[in-house]
């Protein structure tokens, strides 16, 4: 898409900051954020970005002030992850957010709301969910997140009827790939190149999940807006192909050659295989495969240890 004026939140992260560059070549291209980290403000302002700080938790005040209106696209990806369990913050913090956003970028053609499947009720680990299945917002290994996701998909709902702002709720799987720290299944190879044990379920199951890479995400994002309604298009956001963690994690073993230490344990970092029916008839089909996504991504963040 050319020649729109687009909207990202949470700039530097693993899913908005590629999807901002990407755009950035034909679009302009505003992100908000903190810009915690020294020097990223620049690195995105030197690739045509503009920049808007921006920080949720200041709930009593509206950050956008100033901040132009006429936005065509808006992709929400910020998030109050509630690592510090505080679960009023975090519905509190991320829907005031999405609730203003929307009404400062009520002329746009489209908003897409980043999710997650982590809202999902857990039923068998390699179910394979669909949008209709049951969310109860429950997760040992990060509780107040998908909380925060629920009560913000329910602001978000609200907002695009009132507004009659036509939105898409893409509930994400895990996204991986060169940007960023790469994604989940980097987090474990850093784990496994410390020596550091990685918890997997009881019984030797698996968490299943359906990876998307860097490429496929960008790629479908303009459709996932094209597909954007004032009822709320609701859809599973992740790769075409399912594979279960401990099977990632072998592979990643195979193309590096370091151990990966599992250990059984009641609690995981849960994960969750999603049915692509619905985003492939919206998207169409992924042109990466997860295998050959998993070696680029250690081509490009750890090229010294990937086996030739």
């Amino acid at each position: 898409m050319n020649a729109k004026k687009i909207l990202i939140t949470g700039g530097t992260g693993q899913v908005a900051r590629p999807l901002a560059e990407a755009l950035a070549a034909g679009n302009e291209v505003w992100c908000l954020g903190r810009f915690g980290t020294p020097g990223v403000e620049r690195q995105l302002n030197v690739r045509g970005i503009n920049t808007w700080r921006w920080d949720m938790d200041e709930v009593a005040r509206d950050g956008l002030i100033g901040l132009p209106r006429d936005f065509t696209h808006v992709v929400h990806s910020a998030v109050r992850r509630g690592e510090d369990g505080d679960f009023n913050a975090a519905i509190e913090v991320n829907s005031v957010a999405a609730g203003r956003l929307m009404a400062h970028c009520r002329t746009a053609e489209a908003f897409l709301y980043i999710s997650s499947g982590a809202v999902y009720a857990r039923q068998t680990l390699d179910h394979a969910y669909t949008e209709t299945d049951p969310v109860d917002g429950v997760a040992d290994w990060l509780p107040a997140y998908p909380v925060g996701k629920i009560a913000t998909e329910g602001t978000v709902r609200t907002f695009a009827r009132m507004l009659g702002l036509p939105t898409t709720i893409a509930r994400l799987n895990i996204a991986y790939g060169p940007g960023g720290y790469g994604g989940v299944p980097m987090l474990y190879f850093k784990r496994m190149l410390a020596g550091e044990t990685i918890p997997v379920p009881l019984d030797g199951q698996q968490n299943w999940f359906s990876p998307l890479y860097t490429d496929d995400l960008v790629a479908q994002v303009p459709a996932l807006w094209e597909a954007a309604s004032v009822a709320s298009t609701l859809v599973n956001w992740g790769g075409d192909e399912s594979v279960g963690m401990t099977d990632c994690l072998r592979h990643l073993e195979h193309l590096t050659g370091v151990p990966a230490k599992l250990v059984e344990s009641e609690v995981t970092r849960e994960t969750y295989r999603f049915d692509p029916t619905l985003r492939r008839s919206l998207t169409g089909p992924c042109a990466t495969t997860w295998r050959e996504g998993i070696r680029r991504t250690l081509d490009a963040l750890h090229p010294r240890h990937l086996e030739r």
